[in-house]
């Protein structure tokens, strides 16, 4: 397995120098580990002389989704408590009644569900955790489920509250339980982070409240509403942990302990299964863009800047993670030099 890592190197190197982000860390592997890897740029653009490294602790973001949602929802999967194609009123009274029931999780994981496309939770329904769980479960539907495919961050909080329901535990419990702690994971974890191990945590976006970059607090305002544990985001990680979750989806026997999902829940997952729709999809999965079916490489993005691809045909995965909100929300300068390190860390 080779890797143009001079490449890589010079390519996030200039991000940083560009400020697209202050800082980056990655890492590119196979089922056995980590094949090549690096750091370059600062972990906080104020104190100049302290570099980004490969412990630093981000803020995932939408890699939530996949860390905490999608293996826990794999995990009840697996075990045959959750059967993808039935409405959802079937099992669960929370949503009898209400548009929500005729949907199916296979439709909120392959974002063609009909659910709203914008969280709004407190403008909607308030700061009361309760009622931001009723007003999501019971909404009005956008549109007719399996009509269209329209990524909405909704998907993955009403995964999550399925989650809760059918394990009868927290989102947080339940993906520690099943699938961090099992698989050495041991930094990852919904946030607020302690400030001991803030202090390594790469800052984002500016908060006007507090006129401070946000430092181990999730930079998505639905996930602090939520007290910092929800679907759509909050989850706190590093490159390692990242390496440890992609090594297993290539090949669980590798690892010391088996997590809850396995894989014939990645094996669902990596295949497309939106049918003739367009953007195609997997289950929350996405193909990378500007690669060719025969590659079958496949990603998640976090907003804050973060991203991870993972391909079993090539048995190949990479990790990319930057703070890039520190500077900007302005997407396509990050987009850029994602795809040109997917380009170079896959053929």
């Amino acid at each position: 397995m080779t890797y143009r890592t001079d490449s890589i190197e010079q390519l996030l190197s200039e991000g940083a120098r560009d400020k697209v982000y202050p800082g980056a860390v990655w890492a590119v592997g196979d089922a056995a580990g980590i094949h090549a890897s690096g750091s370059t740029g600062v972990l906080d653009p104020e104190d100049p002389g302290t570099p980004m490294r490969p412990d630093t602790i981000f803020d995932a973001a939408s890699l939530t989704k996949i860390l905490a949602v999608w293996a826990s929802i794999g995990a009840l999967w697996e075990e045959g408590k959750l059967d993808l194609d039935i409405p959802l009123t079937t099992f669960w009274s929370e949503v009898d009644g209400h548009p929500l029931g005729g949907v199916t999780a296979r439709q909120l994981l392959t974002h063609t569900a009909g659910v709203p496309l914008r969280a709004q939770l407190k403008n909607l329904y308030g700061t009361d955790p309760q009622d931001v769980r009723d007003g999501v479960l019971h909404e009005a539907l956008h549109r007719p489920p399996g009509e269209a495919v329209e990524y909405t961050d909704r998907a993955a909080l009403i995964l999550g509250y399925l989650a809760e329901h059918l394990a009868g535990q927290r989102l947080d419990e339940l993906a520690t339980q099943r699938t961090w702690q099992p698989l050495g994971m041991h930094t990852t974890r919904f946030g607020p982070l302690p400030p001991e191990t803030a202090s390594r945590c790469a800052p984002t976006e500016l908060d006007p409240e507090t006129d401070t970059h946000l430092k181990g607090i999730a930079h998505d305002f639905s996930a602090r509403l939520l007290g910092g544990v929800c679907g759509i985001a909050g989850a706190f990680t590093v490159m390692d942990d990242l390496g440890a979750f992609l090594r297993y989806m290539l090949d669980p026997s590798n690892t010391p302990s088996r997590a809850g999902f396995g894989s014939a829940w990645t094996g669902e997952s990596l295949t497309i299964q939106t049918g003739e729709l367009q953007p195609v999809r997997g289950l929350f999965w996405h193909p990378a863009p500007g690669t060719a079916p025969a590659q079958a490489v496949w990603v998640h993005y976090g907003f804050t800047g973060t991203g991870m691809w993972i391909s079993p045909r090539q048995q190949r995965w990479a990790v990319l993670l930057t703070n890039k909100l520190y500077y900007t929300r302005d997407r396509q300068p990050l987009t850029d030099i994602r795809n040109a390190f997917r380009g170079l860390a896959f053929k």
